[in-house]
């Protein structure tokens, strides 16, 4: 079987989509199956390809597919380009079998059976997320296009209902198949784990809040917790908030230094790490008492997963996909239940037998996700289409 999959977001590993696209690309290219890969890719990222965009990191595929054809690839017009014409063209030419667009983006009309992934709805669902005219528009062409697809991946049951409640597709045409961590997350510390703690000034003991800061993560209930936090653990157990801070202070993207002086938390409890390379996160997951993690909304939700993987409990919402993803592997509240999550944050951090509990519990709901069983799904799904 020859599958081609639009590469748009190959050379973006810190977008969700960048993320999915090469993890799923590597576990396909592992399995031991009759499969051959195109990676249809845009000029702007044949040449760093050829070499692995992670300066060597991930390997070619086999096969791959360079396209060049494309005028303005850095544009939103550029982008609707590649996915309506660049990409089915291309799979004409290659002569695949079937056609993998791994984000909302199908073609109207695909040469060959299409499969698409839907990570979410979030520009339907949530009104903060529909942009202005332009991306409503894009939102009511891929809303439309994706009924053409032959089968539609989704990363969890929670996503799927969605998309059979807003899309109304075919039941049968839609699966979910659950993300994973990449294999770096895990328990046991790396060579550099105090090096890495010394380069971002981590406390000995924290908690950890390691995501976006769009309005949807919620950092306000993140902060609020530590109204509570604070009295019962003091200085012993600060709040580390890591990633790169939102260049203005938005409704969309609130500044968490506003949002906690707005919240009148200590700001001697919190910590702000700045951007984390992707190598030094497993590390300051596997330093943290617990990950807190009360998103609104997520269509999977990566980074509790992470934490899992580490062996971090985390304590968060219970909103959306993320019962799927935590299981009995920590505390999960109603999104703003502040005084709820700091309790479990307290209890964490003082109850050394809960908390060994709960470590013992999310190395164990890890397990329940690889890479290779989503690259053997994914397989299953491409057979299913071409049926």
């Amino acid at each position: 079987m020859h599958v081609a999959i639009n590469g748009w977001f190959w050379d973006e590993p810190t977008a969700g989509s960048g993320q999915y696209t090469k993890q799923l690309a590597e576990a396909l290219d592992s399995l031991d199956v009759d499969l051959r890969i195109s990676l249809v890719v845009p000029g702007r990222i044949a040449d760093g390809h050829r070499q692995g965009v992670d300066g060597g990191r991930q390997a070619a595929l086999p096969g791959s597919c360079k396209v060049h054809s494309i005028s303005n690839p850095g544009t939103n017009l550029g982008k609707l380009r590649f996915e309506q014409g660049a990409f089915p063209h291309a799979c004409a030419r290659l002569g695949a079998d079937v056609a993998h667009v791994p984000y909302w983006a199908p073609p109207l009309r695909s040469p060959v059976p299409l499969v698409v992934t839907v990570h979410d709805l979030i520009p339907l669902l949530l009104p903060r997320y529909r942009g202005g005219a332009l991306q409503r528009l894009y939102t009511a062409l891929v809303s439309a296009t994706v009924r053409g697809a032959s089968q539609v991946l989704t990363d969890s049951k929670a996503s799927r209902e969605d998309i059979l409640s807003h899309l109304r597709l075919r039941p049968e045409r839609v699966r979910a198949v659950p993300l994973a961590a990449a294999d770096h997350y895990g328990p046991e510390p790396s060579p550099d784990e105090e090096a890495v703690r010394a380069r971002y000034g981590l406390p000995e003991r924290y908690v950890l809040y390691l995501g976006g800061f769009d309005v949807r993560k919620n950092l306000a209930t993140v902060l609020a917790t530590y109204r509570w936090v604070g009295p019962a653990l003091g200085q012993t157990c600060p709040l580390v908030i890591a990633g790169r801070l939102p260049e203005q202070d938005t409704a969309f993207a609130p500044d968490p230094r506003r949002l906690m002086r707005d919240e009148k938390v200590d700001e001697r409890l919190i910590y702000f790490s700045g951007f984390v390379d992707e190598a030094d996160k497993p590390a300051l997951y596997r330093g943290a008492v617990a990950f807190i993690f009360p998103s609104l909304y997520e269509g999977f939700g990566l980074p509790p997963l992470e934490a899992l993987a580490c062996g971090t409990p985390v304590v968060g919402s219970d909103a959306a996909s993320l019962p799927e993803v935590v299981g009995d592997a920590g505390v999960l509240l109603p999104p703003f239940d502040a005084e709820g999550m700091a309790r479990a944050l307290i209890q964490l951090a003082t109850d050394e037998s809960f908390h060994l509990e709960m470590t013992r519990r999310a190395l164990n709901q890890a397990t329940r996700f690889s890479w290779d069983r989503t690259a053997r799904a994914t397989f299953q799904t491409y057979r299913e289409a071409l049926g």
